[in-house]
């Protein structure tokens, strides 16, 4: 087994998560298989109860596991359907050795964050690689280099790399190198940040230096002198247009090529398609807009994964998709409202805050027949619109919203009587039946579907009737017919929403078919409005 572990240095939010997911797609591209895992030393179990705006998007796995964002970017680049073991958190390490503790196994031992806590890290990375039949075990660790959380997992990795082989072993460091108003690149947080990991007993192999333009080689060699590492393994990362030209900037770098040497590994061949998603993205002639409305809307990467699978959709229809940002509160403030877009999207979300914006929204797209794609609270806002505005029920509504004589939405039986947040959704995979000759059956192409889930309401089965009988189509469904899963009017140009979350298994290669619909949809829809 090789490991190769990307930490990070001076601040957070240097790009981690896209240079390891870059990182194994370069691996992947060379012929092996790579399993990555993430590392948030964060006390939380998982990322499923944190608030979008201070942690961004909670990404659900096809074991119904919430985890970070940046596991996203691994399944998306990498290819993989991932579980939770392949994201370990304080939360999840301390409670094992906790339960261990209580039943004994510990042979009445002082239970001690060396080598007990330490010793669970290292035996769960190692378990997950095995269990995976992976080559090489990519690790993320989260946070920044200092970070009083983050010292058992670094120092889990420094008894690691002791362990394993030289040639079993690799570090990857990432930096920030600023430049002054002069437009020098400064070195001296790298430099310190070198310092710190030095300290802890790891030295980089390498360095990847996060910058706005290009490291210059003056820069990578001071770099390289006062941090001990080879100028070739200096790494520029600067900004690019879009992270999925990242792997192919870390090629031009060579850095496939110093792994390689590291490692003591060969490629064993040198695939092309990931050129050839950055060639279609970059030639794409026509453009769409898409407006999404929310309310996280300050905080794009909290619907990072349905701009990633608008891109995938924008790729599969040979055209770019620029966003528009609605913040679903502001459309609440306005008697009249419009939209300049040539499709709406209203994703999922919980709360009453923002609600009435998003309902007003999908009341303009269907009223003025602009493509619309609902995602799980986007779906139920759709139910509870057509409610109120097309069957008559004005003060229809879902019962998470407050007090209604038709909660045409209602909390799922399972649900009722649950104290506890964390993991107690409806969460994961789950099998959607699809009806002959809908929408979402040429879509899709098959009658029978998974996609991932988090929701805790559904639509009311007492309601369904005579939703239908107003012309709503309730085209897939789970659970033998019991929760509606895609409602679709088949008479607009596209009005089509999901209870599930398909941005979660959209990739470059296999884009979800709701966006790829959607996004046809709008770009048919410019074409005829614009010509």
């Amino acid at each position: 087994m090789k490991y190769i572990v990307v930490t990070g240095g001076v601040m957070s939010g240097l790009g981690k998560g896209i240079t390891s997911a870059s990182i194994g797609r370069l691996l992947v591209d060379m012929g092996y298989r790579v399993v990555p895992i993430k590392i948030d030393p964060y006390i939380n179990i998982d990322a499923g109860t944190m608030n979008p705006f201070q942690h961004g998007e909670v990404y659900v796995l096809k074991d119904g596991t919430e985890v970070d964002l940046d596991l996203g970017h691994y399944e998306r680049f990498i290819g993989l359907e991932l579980t939770g073991d392949h994201n370990i958190t304080t939360g999840k390490i301390f409670k094992n050795v906790i339960e261990k503790e209580r039943k004994g196994e510990y042979l009445g031992q002082t239970v001690q964050i060396i080598p007990h806590v330490t010793d669970e890290i290292k035996n769960w990375i190692r378990r997950v690689a095995k269990e995976n039949n992976a080559e090489i075990c990519l690790i993320e660790v989260g946070g920044t280099v200092g970070d009083i959380e983050g010292m058992p997992f670094l120092e889990a990795i420094r008894q690691m790399h002791n362990e394993e082989k030289e040639e079993d072993f690799l570090l990857i460091h990432v930096t920030l190198v600023p430049h002054d108003i002069g437009g020098e690149q400064k070195t001296k947080p790298t430099q310190h940040s070198v310092k710190e990991l030095r300290s802890l007993g790891l030295h980089p192999d390498a360095i990847i230096g996060r910058c706005k333009e290009r490291l210059k080689e003056s820069t990578k060699k001071k770099i390289s002198l006062f941090c001990d590492v080879p100028v070739e393994a200096v790494i520029s990362a600067e900004d690019v247009e879009d992270i999925y030209e990242v792997p192919l900037l870390f090629k031009r770098e060579k850095l496939d090529e110093y792994i390689m040497k590291k490692l003591k590994l060969e490629k064993r061949e040198e695939k092309k398609d990931w050129e050839e998603i950055v060639r279609k993205l970059k030639e794409a002639k026509e453009e769409v807009n898409i407006a999404i409305v929310g309310k996280y809307v300050d905080v794009r990467d909290a619907y990072i994964s349905i701009r990633e699978a608008l891109k995938h959709g924008g790729i599969a229809n040979g055209c770019r998709v620029s966003i528009s940002w609605v913040d679903s509160e502001d459309l609440e403030r306005f008697e009249d409202i419009e939209i300049e877009s040539d499709g709406i999207l209203v994703p999922g979300g919980f709360g009453s805050r923002g609600a009435e914006g998003k309902i007003r929204a999908i009341e303009y797209a269907r009223e003025n027949d602009i493509p619309f794609l609902g995602i799980c609270f986007g779906f139920q806002l759709a139910v509870v619109e057509f409610a109120r505005n097309v069957v008559g029920l004005e003060d229809a509504n879902s019962s998470e919203l407050g007090e209604t004589s038709h909660p045409v939405i209602d909390l799922l039986p399972e649900q009722k009587g649950i104290e506890e947040k964390g993991g107690t959704m409806r969460l994961g995979d789950i099998e959607v039946t699809i009806k002959e000759g809908t929408i979402a059956h040429k879509l899709y192409g098959k009658t029978k579907i998974y996609e991932r889930h988090r929701h805790r309401y559904e639509v009311n089965p007492e309601y369904i009737s005579l939703l239908e009988e107003h012309g709503l189509v309730f085209s897939g469904y789970s659970d033998n017919g019991r929760r509606m899963e895609i409602l679709e009017l088949p008479d607009k140009r596209f009005f089509f929403a999901t209870q599930f979350h398909p941005e979660f298994k959209s990739r470059p290669f296999s884009p979800s078919p709701p966006f790829v619909g959607f996004v046809k949809a709008a770009l048919a829809y410019r074409r005829e409005v614009h010509g």
